[in-house]
């Protein structure tokens, strides 16, 4: 029986938790997911957990967030001054919007406060911080 090794193809059905059990996401309905294993193209916490299972495989992975997308940074929080943000963006906290870095890279923000003079945009990912929880089957190898 094939097992699984670093530098290998994969594909995965997963389920993902966080430790209250609310799920953030799910290839449930979907292709499964298609990766190298050890290439960093998912986080590390899940990449670890595949070398050595074999297809039909089953396992349950608690990521924590060190392993994940990190912790949260408050230094990724930065308030802007709200007449600098053109009229037509919409400002509803929770609202993802995105911005060019200097260098001209896209990054995703997302409105975490608003006031009458600033709005607090967040780069944080949405799960910084947070510990993950996976159940993944393997579909494949090669």
């Amino acid at each position: 029986m094939t097992q699984v090794k670093t530098g290998d193809k994969v594909s995965i059905h997963y389920r993902g938790t966080l430790n209250d059990g609310t799920q953030f996401d799910s290839s449930e309905g979907r292709d499964p997911l298609e990766f190298t294993v050890g290439s960093g193209q998912i986080i590390p916490g899940l990449d670890k957990a595949l070398p050595g299972m074999a297809v039909g495989d089953k396992k349950s992975v608690p990521v924590p967030a060190t392993e994940a997308y990190g912790a949260h940074n408050p230094d990724a929080r930065q308030a802007i001054p709200r007449d600098q943000i053109p009229a037509d963006i919409p400002l509803e906290i929770g609202t993802a919007l995105q911005m060019r870095t200097p260098d001209g890279q896209a990054m995703q923000v997302i409105v975490a406060e608003v006031t009458a003079e600033t709005v607090t945009l967040d780069a944080n990912h949405p799960l910084a911080g947070k510990d993950l929880n996976f159940d993944i089957e393997l579909v494949s190898i090669g």
